[in-house]
């Protein structure tokens, strides 16, 4: 799956857009029919630890699936990003599969 990865207000480094990208790859598991999709990597100015936001979309067909995730660490809210995705994967399966019946 095609990933195009954005890191506003500092520099990704290989190792974490590698790091995403490999964890995304693994939705292709629940769901082979993914187009593309775009992640976005921000610092927030706030004062507390937990300032890393990951936002990811992913285009299916006929739909934009989208999920976001604030902690302390950009794997950590790629992890939870992506896993809500994986929800969000089956349902919308699941949805595809009753709408065929």
């Amino acid at each position: 799956m095609k990933l195009q990865m954005h890191s506003i207000h500092f520099d990704a480094d290989q190792k974490l857009i590698d790091f995403i990208q490999k964890k995304a790859d693994k939705l292709d598991t629940f769901y082979d029919h993914i187009i593309d999709g775009e992640v976005f990597m921000r610092l927030d100015k706030n004062e507390n630890n937990k300032n890393k936001i990951v936002e990811i979309k992913l285009n299916v067909p006929g739909k934009q699936l989208f999920a976001k995730h604030q902690t302390d660490s950009f794997e950590g809210a790629a992890d939870e990003a992506i896993e809500g995705l994986r929800r969000q994967i089956k349902k919308f399966k699941e949805k595809m599969v009753l709408a065929r019946q």
